[in-house]
């Protein structure tokens, strides 16, 4: 219990010392020495909880109840005026709805409410505390050098640092909660959490921009946070006042708790930004690039998919959970389409994070215990080498002013160290033998099993991502010309939290077998009875490629140590500039090297209108299955 409380209060503590803390120097310390512990405890949590079954913590909690009632009347009286404020009035009106039911249920049927087991402490709740806890604090660090430079170049914004620093911390201590919590209304409470923290980090800037995407993110939230509260008395008195936790719900069978799994799985949907719901975390990316990083891989949207995959078995064999997994594979393609058209690589990034969390909704609607497992790794795997892309981009950005891939040509000369690690990253997302690749492939088997016409949707999807990190991925390593070197400028923080990404990238592919057999197989066969693996020979192909593919980056790392560089033959008769010749008809030619986007086909205005009327029909058909199985 006492790890527990650690995991959940230490982050707080140091939010609230961030936000009085004015002085740079200071800041750097608190930030790094608190990541150092945070990442410590986690690990230390995993070791001590990993082995035999999760111990039960029962509690005295009524004065905790109440102070968290208290809390969010307090937090809901908040977000009600900025919602007015701003004319936002749909915001007011969908946080008055919750506070509402929140405190009707409290103050009617909470005396009711008997939960011998607040917390959960099992396989998969340490999968969650790891990754939040490391991925998350390596984030907090990289921000310190990085949020310096984003200051020296936006002084017309003001100093808010010790607010950003103090919101993320909060948001820490709120995932924390999520995976831990077993009662359904603490998990409620610190899902609202991240919601408000998220709206704070999106807006931060203040300008008009980040303001209508701040609030765009927190309407859409809200609508899934007022799914999420009615779930909860919905479960209650469907289960005659027996059932209020996660793990209640599992033990009861999928009749009589679907239609509140279907309501808080719509939760979970907006969280992880499923179609139609993706353009609040498309619109997150004018916040500072830590803020994209933590969003999109080790908080906001990991919460969305974790509460699903909790939830998968009661949703498994069920039209509800069918129709989740639609969402989720269309998602998958739709927008690993879109990401073929884009440029901008924050927003390509964004993209394939959609696509990606379809992936593993889709995994969670079909509820088996291979989808399961798949699911589990795919959630391990991207969080790792999503958060590594976003901060290799955020530095890259800084340094040439510029998020364009088309301006990353030839990058490889221009800032050599940090594109291998962005090369790790990219390899990480699709290449085999990282593990996004293993996970996709226990995915398939799934769906294959399940459903053959999900599989094929699984297929055209992953065919759309490796057009469109092979692109990315030949631009850094095209050279045109003779670029100067740009990577004297980046700071200490960035280069030890990229490095350490890099290697954790590297690592859990390689440790992939051992993770599956201490964590993933262990909860997924307690939850199933049984697991899956990929078997002896497929692992050892897979180890021996991961040491095989070890000579890409330190090729790269080392090249043109011991090489002549000389001008390119253009074909034609070579000018003073490296870059341009002279044609055939005597004019002078720049050389020119470009990607081809596929606008015409792949567009947003040509895919999202579509899909999004696809996904909102299939969003209604889910609630409507829900409601008639009971």
């Amino acid at each position: 219990m006492s790890g527990i409380s650690f995991l959940l209060l230490f982050p707080l503590a140091v939010a609230v010392l961030l936000l009085f803390l004015k002085a740079d120097f200071g800041r750097g310390i608190v930030v790094k020495v608190a990541a150092a512990v945070l990442c410590v405890a986690s690990v230390y949590f995993m070791v001590r909880h990993i082995g035999g079954e999760s111990p039960r913590y029962p509690l005295e909690a009524e004065n905790i109840n109440r102070i968290m009632l208290a809390i969010e009347i307090l937090l809901g009286g908040f977000i009600f005026y900025l919602g007015v404020k701003h004319k936002k009035y749909l915001v007011s009106v969908l946080i008055t709805l919750q506070v509402a039911i929140s405190v009707w249920f409290e103050m009617t049927l909470g005396e009711h409410m008997e939960v011998d087991n607040y917390f959960i402490t099992d396989k998969f709740s340490l999968i969650m505390v790891l990754i939040i806890g490391i991925i998350g604090s390596l984030i907090c660090v990289y921000a310190v050098g990085y949020m310096r430079d984003f200051q020296h170049h936006h002084k017309e914004l003001g100093d808010r640092r010790p607010f950003f620093f103090f919101i993320l911390f909060v948001f820490l201590s709120a995932m924390f909660g999520i995976v831990l919590s077993n009662h359904l209304m603490w998990v409620y409470f610190f899902w609202e959490i991240t919601t408000l923290c998220s709206f704070l980090l999106i807006g931060y800037t203040r300008t008009v921009e980040a303001t209508n995407n701040a609030f765009r993110a927190l309407l859409l939230n809200l609508l899934g946070g007022l799914a999420f509260a009615i779930a909860i008395p919905c479960l209650f008195i469907l289960t005659k006042y027996k059932v209020i936790t996660l793990e209640g719900m599992l033990q009861s069978g999928s009749a009589i708790v679907l239609l509140p799994a279907v309501l808080i799985s719509f939760a979970g949907i907006t969280k992880s930004a499923q179609f139609p719901f993706s353009s609040w975390l498309l619109g997150a990316m004018v916040a500072p690039t830590p803020t994209s990083a933590l969003l999109h891989s080790s908080t906001m949207v990991k919460a969305g998919v974790y509460i699903i995959i909790r939830l998968a078995p009661i949703l498994a064999g069920t039209m509800a959970g069918y129709s989740i997994a639609l969402i989720g594979v269309i998602t998958f393609l739709s927008a690993s389409l879109i990401a073929i058209s884009q440029r901008n690589a924050k927003k390509l990034l964004a993209y394939s994070t959609i696509a990606n969390l379809g992936l593993i909704v889709a995994c969670g609607g079909i509820g088996t215990f291979e989808a399961v497992w798949a699911a589990i790794l795919l959630i391990i795997f991207h969080a790792v080498a999503k958060s590594l892309l976003f901060l290799c981009v955020g530095t890259v950005e800084h340094n040439i002013d510029s998020r364009d891939i088309e301006d990353m040509h030839g990058l490889i000369v221009k800032m050599p160290r940090i594109t291998v690690m962005l090369v790790i990253g990219i390899a990480g997302m699709f290449l085999a033998p990282f593990g996004m690749l293993i996970s996709k492939w226990a995915a398939l088997k799934a769906f294959v099993d399940a459903s053959p016409l999900i599989a094929c949707f699984i297929a055209f999807g992953s065919a759309a991502t490796l057009v469109f990190w092979t692109k990315w991925l030949g631009k850094l390593l095209a050279i045109r010309g003779r670029p100067k070197g740009q990577e004297d400028k980046i700071n200490n923080t960035e280069w030890f939290t990229l490095s350490s990404l890099s290697l954790l990238t590297v690592g859990v592919c390689m440790l992939f077998p051992l993770l599956s057999e201490i964590l993933v197989d262990p909860y997924v066969k307690g939850v199933y009875g049984t697991t899956t693996s990929m078997g002896a020979g497929n692992i050892i192909i897979m180890l021996t490629m991961m040491g095989l593919i070890f000579l890409l980056p330190l090729r790269l790392l080392f090249y043109g140590k011991d090489l002549k560089k000389v001008d390119a033959y253009l074909a034609g008769a070579n000018t003073n500039q490296a870059d341009e010749f002279v044609g055939a008809l005597g004019k002078v030619q720049t050389l020119y090297m470009k990607n081809y986007y596929f606008e015409k086909y792949f567009s947003e205005k040509k895919l999202l209108g579509v899909t999004a009327y696809i996904c909102s029909f299939l969003l209604i058909a889910m609630l409507v299955f829900g409601y008639v199985h009971q």
